[in-house]
Formats: structure tokens, sequence, C-alpha cells
């Protein structure tokens, strides 16, 4: 029961129709952990090529890139992990409102990981970029547009299993629209990756045709402030579903208000809050001159096809 500040206020509660799951999974959620474990083989035995080629060519934007393909492995690996822990305890009674948010926990620990890798690389291409090394550019470019073609590979398998669309439960809400923020987050990973693979190649040819030695390092920076700023987007995005906070461009609230206040019904307390890709939960406390039954109200909301989860509170005004 939500509390409130009225003095004279019977609440009457609804959350639902009997007991009912609480399950927050997208509809391609087992096709999406798939294509990730596939992308996680591909990626990591690419990482180790480059890193080994970087190493021994002395090209600091291929071992970037080396690096930088080795925090998407990570990350990779995270959201693979989640996935798995999300489907074998998503009829946990334990998780009160499901595991839906687990890949946002996943995708803010990857940031992370992003974030400190990020600085790794950058101050390592500081190192070389004040003391530069012989670099054998004709090899490093090959082994780096090698790198280039698994990265673009990855992206268009993650790209497929993608899902904007739909999303499974298990209440008579309707299916709604939405996006598995887990799966973007590793597709965005691969695009980062295939990014900073160009950046690589661009400047290795550039070294090898006017002997811009320097050029190396200095992308490798570049690479680093990349990986930087998608480890800071990550973590306000994740941590903004890990602390229930809804973004300005989410008007599920509006849209709430709009359907249920009219003729002398108003909403004194509303609660919307994220509870996993594409599902949104809401507390909806309603005062009404002529108050109706909680079916009532949720009826009215039955085309909000993103509300997963509706808990209706109305107050009687003529109660003491």
């Amino acid at each position: 029961m939500h509390d409130h500040d009225h003095s004279h206020a019977a609440l009457v509660q609804a959350s639902g129709n009997g007991t009912h799951e609480h399950v927050f999974l997208g509809s391609q959620h087992d096709r999406n952990a798939r294509r990730t474990w596939i992308v996680i083989a591909i990626t990591a035995t690419m990482m180790v090529v480059e890193i080994t080629a970087g190493s021994i060519y002395g090209s600091m934007a291929l071992t970037a890139d080396g690096w930088h393909m080795s925090t998407h492995a990570a990350a990779l690996l995270i959201t693979a992990l989640s996935y798995l822990y999300a489907k074998r305890h998503a009829r946990n009674p334990r998780f009160t409102f499901g595991t839906g948010k687990l890949g946002d926990l996943a995708g803010f620990g990857s940031a992370v990981i992003l974030g400190v890798v990020a600085l790794l690389i950058g101050w390592e291409s500081l190192v070389r970029l004040a003391n530069p090394v012989s670099i054998n550019f004709t090899q490093a470019t090959v082994v780096a547009v090698i790198g280039l073609i698994v990265n673009l590979g990855c992206a268009v398998l993650l790209h497929e299993g993608h899902d904007h669309h739909g999303h499974s439960h298990s209440h008579a809400h309707g299916h709604g629209h939405g996006k598995d923020n887990n799966l973007r987050a590793a597709y965005l990973h691969v695009l980062a990756d295939a990014m900073t693979s160009v950046l690589a190649i661009v400047a290795l040819l550039a070294g090898s045709a006017y002997g811009w030695v320097w050029l190396d390092p200095l992308i490798g920076i570049i690479g680093a402030l990349v990986i930087a700023r998608w480890s800071w987007g990550l973590l306000k995005d994740s941590g903004g579903v890990l602390v229930d906070y809804l973004p300005e461009t989410e008007n599920l609230p509006d849209e709430i208000r709009t359907a249920i206040e009219r003729d002398g019904t108003n909403i004194t307390d509303l609660h919307v809050w994220q509870l996993g890709p594409g599902h949104h939960g809401a507390i909806v406390a309603i005062r009404a001159d002529k108050p109706e039954q909680p079916a009532v109200y949720r009826a009215c909301l039955n085309h909000l096809q993103e509300l997963s989860h509706v808990t209706i509170e109305v107050e009687t005004p003529e109660a003491t």
C-alpha cells in the first residue's frame, strides 16, 4: 500500500487479477544470447591477434585497437552471462520485479571496464608519443584490415539480433515495443571497435606514406577518447535505469495522466519506472469525485503497451 499525505483517504489497491509472473525479458532473449556468445569467440580470437601483432610490429594504434577489442570482449562476456542469469532466475520470486534490469546492471559494469582501459590506452599512447618506436607499417596494416572486417561481421551478427520491437511477459496488458539495451550496448561496443580499426588503418597508411610515426600514438589517444565517450554514455544510460530515472524523452507518465484524468478524476501520485527491455511498471494513486473500481482505470491504460505491471490505488474522499 502506498502512503499518501491525505488526512481522509481510504485506499483500494489492485495489482492484477490473481497471481501472475514477473517475467520482463525480451522476446529475442535466447537468440540474442546465442549470437553474443558467437561474437565473444570471434572477438577474443582477433583481440589476441591484434595485440600480438601490434607488439611485434611496434604499432601503438594496432595495440590500442587490440586492447579496445579486449574491453568489448569483456563487455560482451558480461552481456552473455547476464542473459544466462536473467533467464535462469526470471521466475525467482526473490526478484520482486523480475530480472529485466540485469542487462542494465551488466551494461553499467562493462562501462566501468571501458573507462579504466581508456585511461590505460591513453597513458600508453602518451608514452609512445614522447618515445616513438619503429613500426612495420605493411604487416600492421594487414592485421588492422583483418580486424576491421571481423568487427563489421560481428556488428552484422548483433544487428540482426537487435530487437527493437516486442518482448514477452505474462500480463494481460498486451505486448509493448522496446529495445534490448543489453544487446544494444554490445552492438555499440562492436561498432566502436570497428571505428577504432579504421583509425588504426589511417594512422598506419599515413605513417607509411609520409613517415609520420607520431600519428600512430596520436591515433591511439583518439581511440582512448572514443572508448571513454562510449563508457560515459553507457554509464549514464544504464545507471539511469538502475536508479529508476526516466529520460526527458520518456512521455509515458503524461500518457497515463491523459488516459485517466477527466471528469473529476485526478492522479494524486504517480510513479513510473523501467522493469526491463520495453517493460515499465507504474503505481497510480487516483482521487475521483465518483470513484470506480480499480479495474475500470486499468482498462483506460490497456492501450499503453509499455506498461507491463500496474498498481491502481483509488482514494475514496467520503471515507474517514
